[in-house]
């Protein structure tokens, strides 16, 4: 198989229904599909049944030699065999194919032509072929076969005579083509559906690690912060109550973690911006951060809200994890969110789990994520979304905002 772009790989992509590539090439069949080849060549006997009784009869009835007739009757059964058999080819690579098809097809004509058979005969090749080959060589030889059937029976002067029936035969065949070619939209439909699946899976295992890296990441290292701080607090002043409150707290981070991972898995939680707020707060106190945060969300689009939310999640963890920052600033507008800390980023850092699902939910409503160092030390990240224009695109957002909650 040809590679057809680079989603090509998994092959389906070359059938689509408007690829001109399927043309030429049929869409792969599961092992079991297509006709019987058992149960065929008995059903076939029907079809064949009309073509067969009055031709034997006619060769047994022919006053000409023997050896003539031996040659029709050698001609016309080897015509109604390949007919019988053609299922045994499906599998069968295209060469093959194209050479039953090739002498199946001029089997057809010489029972057509030389005998004194109607040209109805030709239909069980021309039918066959609809089925057997892609849709260009099926236009290929039947057309070509047509043509040269018309183009003897002129030069014989019958084609008046049986100029209906020819057009009978075309007709016919244009149903039979048009009938294989629905077969083949249903399977290429079949084939899409499995993609769809596929990528269905796919999608849903990143949300689920993503999330799980949103809610584990920032959950576990507020615990592990608070765990810390009750340590210092007994082994520096022995204040059971303050340790009490910190364990507690975290005994209470640990169940909302539990919470929001089986909300996440099931995708009930809704993560609000507010609460973000909230949480970052009360992290970064546990840390000895100073966080000069928002008070109110009112100015940020509702829309936002829940993905600016993760935004300033894993920005906050970022900065517990690795900052060593002594403050952390957070400002919003009503399409943009900035987070901004005096630790010890500098130069370019590569994305991690954290930021690349960031990107991916900014992208998804149609957002950016841009980080970059703090000039004096520190580091920078920035969430912007354009407001839709009526038209549906996108207006450009000012690289600096021009006010926001700090």
């Amino acid at each position: 198989m040809r590679p057809h772009g680079h989603g090509a790989a998994t092959g389906e992509h070359r059938f689509g229904l408007t690829d001109r590539a399927s043309w030429w090439d049929d869409p792969p069949t599961r092992p079991g599909r297509g006709p019987n080849k058992i149960g065929w060549p008995i059903i076939s006997l029907a079809f064949l049944l009309p073509l067969l009784i009055p031709a034997t009869r006619g060769l047994i009835a022919d006053p000409g030699p023997l050896w003539i007739r031996i040659l029709l009757g050698v001609l016309v059964y080897a015509y109604c065999a390949c007919y019988a058999v053609f299922p045994a080819v499906f599998g069968k690579p295209r060469r093959t194919k194209l050479w039953f098809g090739g002498v199946m097809l001029v089997l057809g004509l010489l029972c057509a032509l030389i005998t004194d058979a109607s040209p109805y005969v030709l239909l069980y090749a021309t039918a066959t072929l609809a089925f057997l080959f892609p849709a260009a060589w099926a236009v290929i030889f039947n057309g070509s076969a047509l043509g040269l059937l018309v183009l003897v029976l002129y030069l014989r002067g019958d084609l008046p005579d049986h100029l209906t029936d020819v057009i009978t035969v075309a007709s016919v065949t244009s149903a039979m083509f048009f009938m294989a070619n629905l077969v083949r939209v249903i399977r290429r439909l079949e084939l899409a559906n499995q993609e769809i699946a596929t990528l269905a899976v796919a999608s849903e295992r990143e949300r689920v690690a993503r999330d799980l890296h949103d809610l584990l990441g920032h959950s576990l290292t507020t615990i592990t912060v608070k765990s810390g701080l009750a340590r210092r607090v007994l082994e520096s002043s022995g204040d059971i109550d303050q340790a009490v409150r910190e364990i507690r707290e975290v005994e209470g981070l640990t169940r909302s973690a539990l919470s929001d991972v089986r909300a996440t898995v099931s995708e009930y939680r809704e993560v609000s911006l507010s609460a973000e707020i909230a949480g970052a707060r009360a992290a970064l106190r546990a840390a000895e951060i100073e966080a000069d945060l928002p008070h109110a969300v009112d100015n940020v689009r509702g829309e936002l809200q829940s993905t600016f939310g993760y935004v300033l999640r894993e920005a906050v963890t970022n900065v517990l994890r690795h900052s060593g920052a002594k403050l952390v600033k957070v400002r919003l507008g009503r399409d943009w969110l900035e987070v901004e800390d005096n630790g010890r980023g500098a130069g370019e850092v590569p994305q991690g789990n954290g930021l690349r699902g960031l990107s991916e939910r900014l992208a998804a409503v149609g957002g950016t994520l841009a980080t970059r160092p703090r000039p004096g030390g520190g580091w920078v990240v920035r969430a912007e979304v354009p407001e839709p224009r009526p038209d549906g695109s996108a207006v450009t957002v000012r690289a600096e905002p021009a006010g926001g909650l700090a």
